[in-house]
């Protein structure tokens, strides 16, 4: 009743049940599965993602507006368009008595959620100063929600 000292050999058991895998039409199918599933969900992800965007700049602008009000409370006047959104983080020449800033936390300008500047207005049209920007292209005009975003006064 002597054991065998040594244990069946795994070999044969590995060719008696086959080579695990995938194969190549299953590959095929799983990748195409992730493809339209990303075919459908990537334009709305894309749109939520502009549209985040657009929500960003109306804030910012809507920020820098409560700064170029502090700023008014100060000196008396909005900035002119020569001095422009800095005159919120830097002291305008001959504005050194009056002046109480830096109006904007980490004492610079933001630019807008696409990386191009804001646009400063002052006085505009029907309001005493304009806070634009042009959205993703950076140039005036454009068409379409993200061409251009404004902010006056009311």
């Amino acid at each position: 009743m002597a054991k065998s000292p040594l244990p069946p050999s795994k070999s044969s058991n590995s060719k008696a049940r086959g080579q695990s895998g995938f194969t190549l039409v299953e590959m095929l199918v799983v990748l195409t599965i992730i493809g339209l599933i990303m075919a459908l969900v990537g334009p709305r992800v894309l749109n939520y993602l502009s549209e985040s965007k657009v929500k960003a700049a109306k804030i910012q602008i809507q920020s820098l507006s409560a700064a170029l009000d502090l700023y008014y409370l100060d000196a008396g006047r909005y900035p002119s368009t020569a001095e422009g959104l800095s005159a919120l983080v830097q002291s305008p020449g001959g504005q050194s008595s009056s002046w109480n800033g830096p109006y904007l936390k980490g004492a610079r300008v933001p630019e807008d959620p696409w990386g191009h500047p804001y646009v400063y207005r002052a006085p505009a049209d029907a309001s005493p100063y304009e806070i634009v920007s042009f959205g993703p292209s950076g140039q005036p005009g454009g068409t379409g929600e993200t061409s251009e975003i404004k902010s006056v006064p009311q």
